[in-house]
């Protein structure tokens, strides 16, 4: 049975595993809806699922949508549920509100797992659909709701992208040579799974980071090739608008934000933005959130990420130990929060850290 409360007034437990179902759904849009926020749908009649969704695909039709076109038998939806991981919208945008498409179905029961705090919807969704007289039960696995949106909220309530900070390093704590003769090239630390692993995180998450020095040093994509996603905006730190030779990061691979404190331009598909200090990350992320860039994973020099780690500005870290030994070089940074968890991928180790709020 659906019903949203037993005799103790508590969420069931099908109710929860309807609401994981559309967390599930929900996940599959990841790397392609952004700045939207991941969200699944799922519709029930006499304990049955008859039509699911997700929203795919920034500016396509959104969860709700997508479910409810996959049901087959449409009379059954005036006596259906719908569960859904986060507040239907009420308003318009690039699509309809699915508020309005819910209530013309004629669905008298909903679960949301998650409040929407974008200003347009906030609230508005869920009352629009009670002023219906539809049944509305609010806060369903909201947590796993809200981690798995864990971008979308920071980017919508701290008005900054999700800040996601990596680096490599070597069993006694090394993240590059010593580079004081003027060697440059990419110095691995990692193994091949871990370049994967790597590859599909940068898919994941809205922009990529550098400081200026990264991009003399290793002159890097920053694109993903290893696997299958879309390419993040390449984001380059760096006071000074010119380099020594021109950047592998101004081809046309993937759009490249060089933020600096000279130049206003345009050049192919790279855009140099002015910042009035490059080393004030609070309006580096400002610009960013401007940029509508829901997350940005920052992946080097040493300080850019230790400015990072210094001021707080950071949500998470994903620290890879490779299985070497240098004995000397750059000191790699010490990680400021918990450990969330930890894998093993070929000989690296990869371990997660959550910044304590």
């Amino acid at each position: 049975m659906e019903s949203g409360f037993n005799k103790q007034g508590a969420v069931s437990v099908f109710d929860r595993d309807m609401m994981q179902r559309a967390i599930q759904l929900a996940r599959k849009g990841s790397g392609f809806v952004a700045p939207n926020p991941l969200v699944g749908c799922v519709i029930v009649h006499d304990g049955k699922i008859i039509g699911e969704g997700f929203h795919e695909r920034y500016g396509e039709a959104h969860a709700e949508v997508n479910a409810i076109a996959s049901v087959l038998d449409r009379s059954l939806l005036s006596k259906a549920s719908l569960y859904v991981t986060l507040e239907p919208c009420a308003h318009f945008g690039k699509t309809p509100p699915c508020a309005d498409l819910i209530i013309q179905t004629g669905i008298p029961r909903i679960f949301i797992g998650a409040h929407d705090p974008f200003e347009a919807v906030s609230g508005r969704g869920a009352a629009k659909l009670r002023a219906a007289g539809i049944e509305v039960i609010e806060h369903v696995e909201v947590d796993a709701c809200r981690e798995m949106n864990r971008r979308f909220f920071c980017f919508q309530e701290q008005n900054r992208p999700y800040v996601v900070l990596k680096w490599a390093q070597t069993t006694d704590g090394f993240m590059d040579i010593d580079r004081g003769n003027g060697q440059k090239g990419v110095q691995w630390i990692s193994g091949p799974e871990t370049k994967l692993l790597v590859h599909q995180r940068r898919a994941e998450e809205a922009a990529v980071m550098v400081g200026r020095n990264t991009v003399i040093n290793d002159n890097p994509l920053l694109t993903v090739r290893e696997v299958r996603g879309k390419n993040p905006v390449r984001v380059v730190l760096s006071s000074e608008a010119d380099f020594p030779f021109r950047p592998a990061l101004f081809d046309n691979d993937a759009p490249t934000l060089v933020l600096n404190q000279i130049k206003e331009a345009t050049e192919g598909s790279c855009r140099f933005i002015p910042c009035a200090d490059v080393h004030d990350l609070r309006e580096v992320l400002s610009l960013l959130h401007r940029e509508r860039l829901l997350s940005v994973l920052v992946e080097g020099g040493a300080k850019v990420l230790e400015s990072f780690l210094t001021s707080g500005l950071w949500d998470e870290a994903m620290v890879i130990t490779g299985p070497a030994s240098w004995g000397s070089g750059l000191q790699a940074p010490i990680p400021k929060g918990t450990l969330h968890h930890e894998l093993l991928s070929g000989d690296d180790v990869i371990r997660f850290y959550r910044r304590v709020s």
